[in-house]
């Protein structure tokens, strides 16, 4: 993922400790953990990217000083380590100054710094700075998933939209833009936000691109679907402006984890009207994560040709959330959304982006560290699944600035 370096030790096979585990557990082979089939997984994952990584921290870092054992080290940090050096981008990816390169790459994170749809408390604007920041505490290797994004894929992190502070109209415009951008390049989009207000732009710059039908699947407490808020396309409305545009049909709109007492009476009115689908957390504990999935893929899928996932963190219970404009409890446990949204995400994605991280209301930036978690998540599930790139096929009206 040109990734920077990350040291590590091959083990030995895993016979001895399978041997010690079958002497006090006579039947272990019928246990087959996860924990066993990952140790093995890892060892089949290739190096290639992580040896190249080293040695670009090399040679534009200078070799480490003579008193170094470890002559892995740089003198000057570039990349992965450690991690709490070095330029904040997104998991510390390469920095695309111009824009122009986003193409290159597998997939490209935007920020999108932005507030002004916020209609209680604001901070969202930071949220893009939130999430790289903590991000550097993550390597590219999920030890379940079997998966190492460095040397599966390629990342890079574009930089920030310039909005427009108290100007929606334009900020959509800006957003949409580069959003359309990215997507015509044939990287994949990741928006870090910024409040809710911008998944009506970024679905408009994706929608703009092709003429294919796009299904969304919407994580949140919100329903977020009312056509104004205090006279204004804010954050409580991206779903009806959305679901307005002509290749995007309410009905491949799937919104989970519904409910609570923020949920405006004018937006229920709208998703009724508009059929659009709704599970609560109540519904999603009675059927389960997979059989909720499979609904979701089902119903987002239905006639379209690609499904874009928008994460708000407020759909997770605020107990875990604190940094988030509108905190609700009785959302998702966090390994449950994250459980969900990798299987939805399995089937592929056009577009992908996380919401209403706001860092001042923070606690020890665990709000902004379930924004990462979100991004890599939905990569990691991906590429294990062969589907990273398979929304390219509908890019038949690319734009270019």
């Amino acid at each position: 993922m040109s990734f920077p370096s990350m040291r590590r030790t091959r083990r030995a096979g895993l016979q001895p400790q399978r041997q010690a585990m079958r002497r006090h557990h006579p039947d272990f082979d019928k246990m087959a953990t996860q924990g066993w089939q990952a140790l093995e997984a890892e060892g089949k994952l290739p190096s290639n990217g992580w040896r190249k990584e080293r040695q670009w921290a090399l040679d534009m870092g200078l070799p480490g000083s003579d008193s170094l054992t470890d002559r892995e080290i740089p003198t000057f940090a570039r990349g992965e380590l450690p991690h709490f050096a070095g330029i904040n981008t997104f998991m510390k990816a390469p920095y695309v100054e111009n824009v122009r390169d986003v193409g290159k790459y597998d997939a490209a994170v935007i920020g999108i710094p932005f507030d002004s749809g916020t209609t209680y408390r604001p901070g969202t604007r930071f949220g893009p700075q939130g999430i790289r920041r903590i991000s550097a505490l993550y390597t590219p290797y999920n030890y379940e998933l079997g998966v190492d994004l460095r040397e599966q894929m390629t990342l890079c992190d574009a930089g920030d939209v310039f909005t427009i502070p108290a100007n929606l109209e334009k900020s959509f415009d800006q957003i949409s833009r580069g959003v359309a951008h990215v997507f015509s390049s044939g990287a994949l989009p990741i928006m870090l936000g910024g409040d809710h207000s911008i998944g009506f732009p970024c679905v408009r710059g994706i929608a703009q691109c092709t003429d294919k039908r796009i299904g969304i699947i919407h994580f949140d407490r919100h329903i977020d679907i009312q056509e104004k808020d205090l006279d204004e396309r804010m954050h409580t409305t991206p779903w009806y402006w959305a679901t307005n545009l002509p290749n995007v049909s309410p009905t491949n709109l799937v919104q989970l984890g519904i409910g609570g007492w923020q949920v405006p009476r004018e937006g229920v009115e709208v998703a009724r009207k508009r059929n659009t689908n709704v599970l609560t957390i109540a519904d999603i504990e009675k059927i389960g994560l997979e059989k909720t999935a499979e609904i979701a893929l089902e119903l987002a899928w239905k006639d379209a040709d690609a499904v874009y996932i928008s994460f708000d963190v407020d759909s997770i219970d605020c107990g875990f959330v604190p940094g988030t404009g509108w905190p609700e409890p009785g959302g998702f446990l966090p390994r449950e959304a994250l459980k969900l949204l990798g299987l939805v995400a399995a089937e592929g994605l056009c577009g992908l982006e996380v919401v209403e991280v706001s860092p001042p209301y923070d606690t020890s930036d665990i709000t902004a560290l379930i924004g990462v978690r979100v991004v890599v998540e939905a990569l990691g599930s991906m590429v294990a699944h062969g589907k990273l790139g398979s929304h390219k096929h509908i890019i038949n009206k690319p734009v270019s600035y």
